[in-house]
């Protein structure tokens, strides 16, 4: 599934700092809208490809469903050597898509828990990976 992009453009460049903590096992809080618009907030492994924040997920998890329903999306990523220094991106899911997103857990997995992915609800789960085209970041720390 991929949303229409916006009329305006609001893209924003991440910058090395946060490429540098999308890149390594960083705690990241995702927040979404629910149906009645109060907020959701899941912990996630996260990724980046240098342009984009990557989120893995399942398609049936509810903040896919809501991505799917509002793309707007804001993170928290906190620094794992110091919490305390944290960067929050806002912005919008570009794309939900499933292709190579079995591979891409196996790497987080790599990186997060230092080996294979456990499959915690089962390999008939459809993997997803949430393209999310950063709007706005700032930092604190």
């Amino acid at each position: 599934m991929t949303h229409p992009p916006t009329d305006r453009e609001t893209h924003v460049k991440l910058t090395d700092d946060l490429l540098d903590l999308l890149r390594r096992p960083s705690t990241c809080y995702v927040a979404t809208s629910m149906a009645d618009g109060s907020p959701q907030v899941t912990q996630t492994w996260v990724d980046t490809d240098g342009e984009h924040v990557l989120v893995n997920s399942v398609q049936t998890h509810l903040k896919v469903r809501n991505l799917q329903r509002d793309p707007r999306v804001a993170l928290a990523v906190s620094d794992p050597a110091n919490p305390s220094r944290y960067f929050q991106v806002r912005g919008r899911v570009l794309e939900v898509t499933t292709e190579g997103a079995v591979e891409h857990i196996e790497q987080l997995a790599q990186r997060y828990l230092g080996g294979p992915y456990p499959w915690y609800g089962g390999r008939d789960q459809v993997r997803v990976i949430l393209v999310i085209e950063p709007e706005s970041v700032s930092s604190t720390g």
